[in-house]
C-alpha cells in the first residue's frame, strides 16, 4: 500500500514537471517583439510612475503576481471582479481588503493597448512584467520575463483560500504548499524575500506577537502598540525594517527573530531552511540572483498558452 502511494506521488510529480516544461517552452521573452514592440517599455513607464508616487505600490503589484500564480497558475484570474458566475479571488482570505494595485493594472492595460493599437498583451503578462519592474524600481534585481500567457475566463475564491500560503503556516505546511506548485525549499526561502518590501495588517501578525515565543521581546512589545489584542485589524506594520527598499534586511530580521509574520519566522526557527536564511542575510548578490531565478520559475506555473483562455480587453472581466 505504501509502495503504491509512493508511485502515485512520483507519477504526480512527473506529470506536473512535464506540464510545466511544456508550458515553459511556449513562453518567450521575445513574445511581443513583433506584435507590440513598445509593450514592455510602456509597462515599465507606468509602473515606475506609480512606484514613484507611492513606494508601497511596488509591493502591491508584486504581491498580485504572487497570489495570481498560486491559485490556478499565472493566468490573471486574481484581477476578475465578481459576477453572477464568478466568485472573485479578491474576496479570498489572503486578498480581501488588502490586495491593492488593481487601478494601476487598469492604467497599464489602457496604455499598452494604445501602444499596441489593440488588445495584444494579456493581463497575466502585465502582472508578470509589472512585478519585475516593481522590484527593479525598489532597488532589486532584474530578470527576463517569459511571455505569452493567456488570461483565464474564470476565477475561484475557494481555490485562492486553499492555495495561497497563509501567514500562520508552519514550515512543513509552507514546504508542502510550495511543492504542490512545483517549487522547492530554496524557492520558498528566496520568494519569501518578496517580503523585503511592503506591509502587513495587524490581523495577520497578532497571534505571532502575542502567542509565539520565537520572537524578539522588544520587537513584539513595540508591535503591540500598533496591534492590540482586540481591534485595529487593519493597522499596518512593515514586513521588514526597510519596506520601501528591496534588500536583504528581511533575512537579517529573521536571524534576529524579528519576522513580522509567524510564517516568516518559521523560515528561521531551527529547521531545514535556517542555513539559506543565514546565507541571504549577508549575501545580497546570492539573494538577488536566486530571487530572479525563482521568479522566472514561479511565473511559469501552469500558464494558459496558445488557444487557451483569451486576451482580455478589460482585466476586470472576461470578454463578451
Amino acid at each position: 500500500m505504501a509502495l503504491r502511494g509512493y508511485y502515485f506521488v512520483l507519477l504526480h510529480a512527473l506529470v506536473f514537471a512535464a506540464l510545466a516544461t511544456s508550458a515553459f517552452s511556449k513562453l518567450s521573452s521575445h513574445y511581443y517583439d513583433y506584435s507590440c514592440p513598445k509593450a514592455l517599455s510602456t509597462i515599465k513607464t507606468v509602473v515606475e510612475a506609480a512606484v514613484q508616487k507611492e513606494r508601497r505600490m511596488g509591493a502591491s503589484l508584486t504581491r498580485l503576481h504572487f497570489h495570481d500564480c498560486f491559485v490556478n497558475g499565472c493566468d490573471g484570474s486574481i484581477l476578475l471582479d465578481s459576477t453572477s458566475s464568478i466568485d472573485s479571488e479578491k474576496n479570498s482570505n489572503a486578498n480581501f481588503q488588502s490586495a491593492r494595485g488593481f487601478e494601476v493594472v487598469d492604467e497599464i492595460k489602457q496604455a499598452v493597448d494604445e501602444a499596441c493599437g489593440k488588445p495584444v498583451v494579456s493581463c497575466a503578462d502585465i502582472l508578470a512584467v509589472a512585478a519585475r519592474d516593481s522590484v527593479v524600481a525598489l532597488g532589486g534585481p532584474t530578470w527576463k520575463v517569459k511571455l505569452g500567457r493567456r488570461d483565464s475566463t474564470t476565477a475561484s475564491r475557494a481555490a485562492a483560500d486553499a492555495n495561497i500560503p497563509a501567514p500562520f503556516f508552519s514550515l512543513s505546511e509552507l514546504i508542502t504548499n510550495f511543492r504542490n506548485h512545483g517549487l522547492d525549499e530554496k524557492d520558498l526561502v528566496v520568494l519569501a524575500g518578496g517580503h523585503s518590501i511592503g506591509y502587513a495588517s495587524c490581523a495577520t501578525f497578532r497571534a505571532h506577537i502575542y502567542n509565539d515565543s520565537n520572537i524578539d521581546s522588544d520587537f513584539a512589545k513595540n508591535l503591540k502598540y500598533i496591534c492590540p489584542t482586540a481591534g485595529g485589524d487593519s493597522n499596518l506594520s512593515p514586513l521588514d525594517s526597510t519596506p520601501a527598499q528591496f534588500d536583504k534586511n528581511y533575512y537579517s530580521n529573521l536571524v534576529q527573530k524579528k519576522g513580522l509574520l509567524h510564517s516568516d519566522q518559521e523560515l528561521f526557527n531551527g529547521g531545514s531552511t535556517d542555513d539559506l536564511v543565514k546565507e541571504y542575510s549577508y549575501d545580497t548578490d546570492d539573494f538577488f540572483e536566486d530571487f530572479a531565478d525563482s521568479m522566472i520559475k514561479m511565473g511559469n506555473i501552469q500558464p494558459l498558452t496558445g488557444n487557451q483562455g483569451e486576451v482580455r480587453v478589460n482585466c476586470r472581466k472576461v470578454n463578451q
